[in-house]
């Protein structure tokens, strides 16, 4: 069992008593921040959890719950979670995290293969556009320079440029 990146924890107070689990002295407060999507276990105790956003229940839902022994709380991947035993008398909360099990990847479905490229081909043709339009603009203005007869800077531009201003 790996637990994710966890801030605060001192060896002493993350020692496991139980198997399998994390021990959460009274009045500390630690915070998880997975790197995978898990589920937080609480194995003995209870212990206060509050989690960032978004919340799926009423707008005045916070995030805080309070979790007793045998319940537990998924976590998304980078969702961040504070945790406090919420115990009387002093007593510490054991937990657990584990990751979800990795399901095999399902196989791409045949549109799927052909309608990301296209996308993104899309999305290419309209980045190169733009670069092909200031180019063509570009060239437009060095042409304009030379007919006119100004394919020499002015004494202004030299200015410009040597001080590093554009114009």
């Amino acid at each position: 069992m790996a637990l994710p990146q966890v801030i605060a924890p001192t060896p002493r107070d993350a020692a496991p008593a139980l198997p399998g689990t994390w021990k959460l002295a009274a009045g500390r407060a630690v915070t998880l921040e997975p790197r995978e999507a898990g589920v937080l276990k609480v194995a003995h105790g209870q212990m206060w959890v509050t989690q960032d956003g978004p919340h799926g229940g009423p707008a005045n839902d916070l995030g805080d719950v309070v979790l007793g022994a045998g319940e537990q709380v998924p976590l998304r991947e980078g969702q961040r979670l504070v945790i406090e035993a919420w115990n009387h008398h002093g007593a510490p909360a054991y937990f657990s995290w584990d990751p979800l099990p990795v399901s095999p990847e399902a196989p791409v479905p045949v549109a799927a293969a052909v309608v990301q490229p296209l996308a993104d081909l899309r999305r290419a043709g309209t980045l190169a556009a733009g670069a092909i339009g200031r180019l063509v603009t570009g060239l437009a203005r060095v042409g304009w320079h030379v007919v006119a007869g100004r394919a020499r800077p002015t004494l202004e531009e030299q200015a410009c440029c040597r001080h590093g201003v554009a114009g």
